[in-house]
């Protein structure tokens, strides 16, 4: 009677110990290897998110340098431009009317002026600020005086220098009296009221 195949195969039960001795350096390899390529992949993450990172700020300190080359320059023109804004303010509304035809050319130009400087400025993110009516900022507008005026409480009431903005930044802030609301009524009863209060329903 012939052997069975599984009879002539060699045992290799005996065998286990040797081959788990010879697996057990290459796993450790292969797990080094592991260990090794995720810390590389790793630090290949983080030196591009940092030089992502660093683009980014290129970018931005490129863009702001744009914006706020002209800080210096820009703050050197706004004498002129208070100058050509006192030199209207200092004619009256009935000077003007009163005024021949060679003072009103001079008003007219001085306002053509003051017009196109107010433009140039616009065009390079220059912008005045500080206008009669506005929400008092304090991030904008400097608080000289609180007074009473018919301006909500917390508006502007009145503009002594206009303010400046560079893009996002305050280049000179707007002096300005903030306005306290309307003044109380503070004239006596009229005769024969009894001093009551006149309530119109």
């Amino acid at each position: 009677m012939s052997d069975t195949p599984e009879q002539n195969a060699p045992d290799q039960s005996n065998n286990a110990p040797e081959i788990a001795e010879t697996l057990a350096p290459l796993e450790r390899t292969v797990a080094d290897a592991d260990a090794e390529l995720a810390q590389v992949k790793d630090q290949m993450l983080r030196a591009l998110a940092e030089t992502e990172n660093a683009r980014r700020r290129a970018e931005r300190e490129a863009a702001e340098g744009r914006v706020y080359a002209i800080d210096r320059f820009a703050r050197d023109l706004l004498s002129v431009a208070d100058n050509l804004n006192r030199a209207l303010l200092a004619v009256s509304p009935e000077q003007r009317a009163a005024a021949d035809n060679s003072l009103r050319t001079v008003i007219d130009g001085v306002e053509m002026t003051e017009k196109a400087l107010l433009e140039v400025f616009g065009r390079h993110g220059l912008k005045r600020i500080g206008a009669r009516g506005e929400k008092f900022d304090p991030n904008m507008h400097q608080a000289v005086a609180q007074i009473p005026s018919d301006a909500p409480a917390g508006a502007i009431a009145d503009v002594f220098q206009p303010g400046y903005v560079l893009g996002e930044r305050t280049l000179r802030a707007a002096m300005v009296a903030v306005s306290l609301g309307a003044p109380a009524n503070e004239s006596p009863p009229p005769a024969g009221s009894g001093g009551g209060v006149d309530i119109k329903v």
